[in-house]
């Protein structure tokens, strides 16, 4: 009799899919977060499969904060094209002036954390119950306490007394009106695994993830792109550099790494011989305390 055995990568995708059924089964209006970035455009590739050869059953819905990449909102438009997805876009200058919000200042004026707004308005908006997102365990250390069914109150505020034990893999999605759940399908995944299953599946990816020219700032030890929205110093050096981005967010918070790697293979070994986090080498915006993610949760960040 032969013996049937998944390897790593086909019992993380197994599991993933499970979640993606779970989210179908036990909610009314759920939505797909998504950026154009690597572990949204993975989690679309996931949710492709848990529902083939039917169509994704429920809309893909990205909060744009105008600083993003235009590389991948491209991808972003191509991919949802391609699938066959809603896709709805709301943007977060549009809640600056709907709710007279003060525009972020600075060399890097960021605006990551005025989309916590934009996202709860989507959500209230549409009626969705449950937001799924593309949050992993390894990327910082607020999202290592996350459960995968992730409650939130009815201001979309994350509480570690709400949270739910999620033994045998059983979720409980099970909510008081106006309350909400974020759903994270591939919390388990490292940085690697992800990486590792792009190659596996052949997963298209926007080209800024491999080597290219690109005009920088060094601020910190960290290469931030120079763009419309940056507001370089007198005495700031632009250069230009090959860089690649591992995480990709507002073009005003993430950094890139010099890299020569413009293959699935050799960005693969870069992350094998790294040994800090995508988002602990990268973001700009998690280091402004050392609570920055558990304090944007708190306020209803996804």
């Amino acid at each position: 009799m032969s013996k049937y055995q998944l390897n790593y990568l086909e019992e993380l995708e197994a599991e993933s899919i499970h979640i993606f059924r779970e989210v179908a089964a036990q909610f009314e209006r759920p939505a797909l977060l998504f950026s154009g970035g690597k572990d949204s455009i993975t989690m679309v590739h996931l949710a492709r499969k848990a529902f083939a050869p039917g169509k994704i059953p429920f809309p893909l819905v990205h909060i744009d904060t105008g600083h993003n990449f235009p590389e991948a909102l491209d991808f972003r438009d191509k991919l949802a094209n391609e699938v066959n997805a809603t896709l709805t876009v709301r943007k977060v200058v549009d809640t600056i002036k709907l709710k007279s919000l003060t525009e972020p200042k600075g060399k890097f004026p960021s605006r990551n954390w005025l989309q916590t707004y934009t996202l709860l308005d989507t959500i209230e908006e549409f009626k969705f119950d449950c937001c799924i997102g593309g949050a992993r365990r390894d990327e910082e250390k607020a999202r290592a306490k996350e459960r995968i069914f992730s409650v939130r109150d009815e201001f979309g505020q994350w509480d570690p007394k709400l949270q739910r034990p999620e033994l045998w893999n059983i979720y409980n999605g099970r909510i008081h009106k106006g309350e909400n759940v974020r759903v994270f399908p591939i919390s388990n995944w490292t940085e690697l695994d992800i990486w590792n299953y792009i190659r596996k599946e052949n997963i298209k990816l926007p080209s800024i993830y491999f080597s290219h020219d690109r005009e920088v700032i060094e601020h910190e030890g960290q290469l931030i792109a120079m763009s419309d929205y940056v507001k370089p110093a007198a005495d700031d050096v632009i250069s230009s550099k090959k860089v690649r981005y591992r995480t990709v967010g507002d073009m005003t918070c993430t950094a890139a790494v010099q890299s020569t790697a413009s293959t699935l293979d050799e960005v693969i070994d870069e992350i094998i011989a790294t040994r800090i986090s995508e988002r602990g080498e990268t973001r700009i915006d998690d280091k402004v305390t050392e609570a920055a993610m558990e304090d944007r949760k708190k306020n209803g960040y996804f």
